[in-house]
């Protein structure tokens, strides 16, 4: 299936003017709640915002994967998110059929499990008006990985229109990995939900990353964000009748999904 959005434009020459729209003295930019990146007029774009939900059992890095994609300090050590958290990441990409750029607003709305579990009200309100709900687990936390299915059960309802994006975190920790390719290319068969990866981000990485400059550290996300808007792009595209629509997307296979082996 072919790209509605073209994967790494933001880092080509082509990108640069939307590139610097998010970047403020070589770093990326913290936009306020009234503030909106700003390319150069003869450059003006649309902009689609998304609201997403990030789910996942504690210390999988969902406070880490939001702020590595929004360009802010990952944390040094896991601290339990208190209450709902709220980030705003802007994304340009680059639309193939009409080669126009969209401005892409992600709202990233991240809650401690400890809350989710205390107070009824936090899901609904997390989930309310949202268009997804990244579903993550740790490549060194099987318990995660095996308790997906069961997660995507209490998060989602059947006939929500929601896009389900599943996430796996730290997969570039090979020597305490406790999932495998192989189970994750189980999962993906039996769900028919591909899983993307994100890697973990430790401190002196992060310096590192920082001093390489803006171009190395937006490098770091590409991938991910590029998959993620693609999808929820898609997604729209398809409700609007604009592209086919998937067989069965994001939804289990009629038999009982397999058991993931080692």
């Amino acid at each position: 299936m072919a790209s509605a959005l073209e994967p790494g434009w933001l880092l080509s020459p082509a990108g640069r003017p939307h590139r610097d729209a998010i970047l403020h003295k070589g770093r990326r930019r913290i936009f306020g709640s009234l503030e909106r990146p700003a390319p150069p007029p003869a450059l003006a774009t649309a902009t689609a915002t998304y609201k997403l939900f990030v789910s996942g059992k504690s210390g999988v890095g969902k406070t880490a994967l939001v702020a590595a994609l929004a360009g802010t300090e990952v944390p040094a050590a896991h601290h339990e998110t208190l209450g709902i958290q709220a980030t705003t990441v802007y994304w340009p990409a680059k639309v193939r059929e009409t080669g126009r750029p969209v401005m892409f607003q992600l709202d990233f709305w991240d809650c401690g499990e400890a809350a989710l579990k205390k107070f009824d009200h936090v899901l609904p309100a997390c989930k309310e008006e949202a268009d997804g709900v990244l579903f993550l687990f740790s490549f060194t936390d099987r318990s995660s990985f095996e308790d997906l299915p069961a997660q995507m059960a209490r998060v989602t309802q059947p006939g929500e229109n929601l896009l389900r994006v599943v996430v796996g975190t730290k997969f570039d920790q090979s020597p305490q990995a406790d999932v495998t390719e192989r189970d994750v290319a189980a999962f993906e068969r039996a769900w028919r939900l591909p899983v993307l990866r994100a890697r973990s981000v430790p401190r002196r990485q992060q310096r590192r990353r920082q001093d390489a400059g803006a171009c190395a550290e937006l490098a770091e996300v590409a991938p991910l964000l590029d998959a993620l808007v693609e999808r929820l792009w898609r997604r729209d595209q398809v409700a609007a009748g604009l592209l086919p629509e998937p067989a069965a997307p994001g939804s289990p296979s009629p038999r009982p999904p397999a058991s993931p082996t080692h």
